[in-house]
């Protein structure tokens, strides 16, 4: 099996019944498809992959002497010594840092701020085309799903690039990349590495390669797009193991309701009962930094009542 690869122009044109039909398949069987021709330019993509790596280099010398590092070098230094040492699994082999609105980029390379704002608007757009399509498959009136994540135009939703990076690492048998989790937020584009593999889905109990693709964009469900379907849509478990040879660059874009939103379930007429609680998004955020790594459902349950 592997995850679905869509042809996002055909949803314009004759196929877009068919291609509605493949966002649903990804959507409700796997949280998880890879979108080919979505209308992000690729000379921008190309300049994204290049002001990234190269902020990378700049911060290099720092994962180098980070805590994931000189941990992982204290487990290698016991074994040589004959001591038994198990796997960290409290930690990411990752260099990470984020972009927002109201949060300070990057100044160096020169072209990174001007290039990830052209790139961050082009990508809240492809993530809005993504949602309506969503909603149309759930049998929602257009621009449904961006309502609730703005309390009707009330609130900006909110919009955050989560850079990374996941450096070649030594012993992959004692850390991981990126420990497995489900996604809190609503509808994610990532634009990982068309070269180093890592990134893996649950599917069937069965964790698969998410297979790297140039110039696609992954896109996954989060947990608020599962309770806004009422679980017709389900945010799928993923990890990223880390690799001996490689540095992966991973470039996650996040369309989340505003902190301020409330979100339950938008049940179409005729539809099934409300399966989930409602619940302010900043309320399940709360819950979900102190709960991250850890099965979603009591997630869901500890905000019934707040």
């Amino acid at each position: 099996m592997v995850v679905p690869v869509i042809d996002f122009s055909k949803l314009d044109g004759a196929e877009r019944a068919e291609t509605m039909a493949q966002i649903a398949d990804g959507c409700e069987n796997w949280g998880f498809f890879q979108l080919v021709n979505h209308g992000i330019p690729l000379e921008l993509l190309d300049r994204v992959k290049k002001v990234c790596s190269e902020t990378y280099r700049l911060r290099e010398a720092a994962f180098r002497v980070s805590e994931p590092v000189r941990t992982l070098e204290a487990l290698v230094e016991a074994a040589r010594r004959g001591e038994t040492v198990d796997p960290v699994d409290d930690m990411d082999w990752e260099d990470i840092f984020y972009l927002h609105d109201d949060n300070q980029w990057p100044s160096d390379p020169p072209a990174f701020k001007e290039t990830m704002r052209e790139y961050r608007a082009e990508l809240k757009k492809l993530a809005e085309r993504v949602m309506e399509a969503m909603d149309e498959n759930l049998g929602l009136d257009k621009g449904r799903m961006k309502a609730a994540f703005t309390s009707d135009g009330l609130h900006a939703p909110f919009f955050g690039t989560k850079v990374s990076h996941y450096p070649p690492c030594p012993r992959p048998d004692l850390v991981t990349g990126l420990r497995a989790h489900t996604d809190a937020g609503g509808v994610i584009l990532l634009f990982q590495d068309d070269k180093v593999g890592g990134l893996e889905v649950l599917k069937d109990g069965e964790w698969l390669d998410v297979q790297p693709l140039a110039d696609a964009i992954v896109v996954n469900t989060g947990d608020q797009v599962e309770v806004l379907s009422n679980g017709r849509y389900r945010s799928a478990w993923h990890r990223v193991l880390p690799m001996r040879n490689g540095n992966r660059r991973s470039i996650a874009s996040f369309y989340n309701p505003a902190f301020e939103a409330a979100i339950s379930p938008a049940v179409a007429e005729g539809g099934a009962a409300a399966a989930y609680p409602e619940f302010v998004f900043g309320d399940y955020m709360d819950v979900y930094n102190n709960h991250k790594f850890e099965a979603k459902e009591p997630r869901f349950e500890a905000v019934k009542n707040t």
